[in-house]
């Protein structure tokens, strides 16, 4: 065995299951869809981090929250959230870069009780890539 080569524990899951099992539970958006839904009142919520918005972009009137952040701003029952979080019921959007994160974190908020939140597939990249609404940042955009 090398010694990049571990014996998975039991019950341990590899990222790409946690992944998959993630977003079993979403029913994810397309940009195109994910836009539509915020013009009707959905809140879309970039959860990359500052340095990868100031290269990449960003979309004008998203919410910004970073990752580390997320369950604490969006839990109603939260000292910490945000005014958006008005209950249970807000239709959240999350977006990151690619749509990978952004799963694990719908889902995370799902968890919370937050059943309408999801997020974007392919993330920023994606929304770029259909000509929707964005501010460019400091470095090349780069479509997946």
């Amino acid at each position: 065995m090398s010694t990049l080569t571990a014996i998975r524990p039991a019950g341990a899951r590899s990222v790409d299951e946690l992944l998959a099992d993630a977003r079993s539970r979403l029913r994810r958006l397309g940009p195109l869809e994910a836009a539509t839904r915020v013009a009707s009142g959905a809140v879309l919520v970039d959860i990359r981090p500052a340095a990868q918005r100031a290269v990449e972009g960003s979309v004008p009137g998203a919410l910004v929250v970073e990752r580390n952040v997320l369950e604490w701003r969006f839990d109603p029952a939260s000292d910490a959230r945000l005014p958006q979080a008005t209950g249970y019921d807000v239709e959240v959007v999350v977006l990151c870069s690619e749509g990978y994160t952004s799963s694990l974190a719908a889902d995370a908020l799902r968890s919370l009780g937050l059943h309408r939140a999801t997020d974007v597939v392919g993330g920023f990249h994606a929304w770029v890539a259909v000509g929707l609404p964005m501010v460019r940042g400091t470095g090349p955009i780069t479509a997946p």
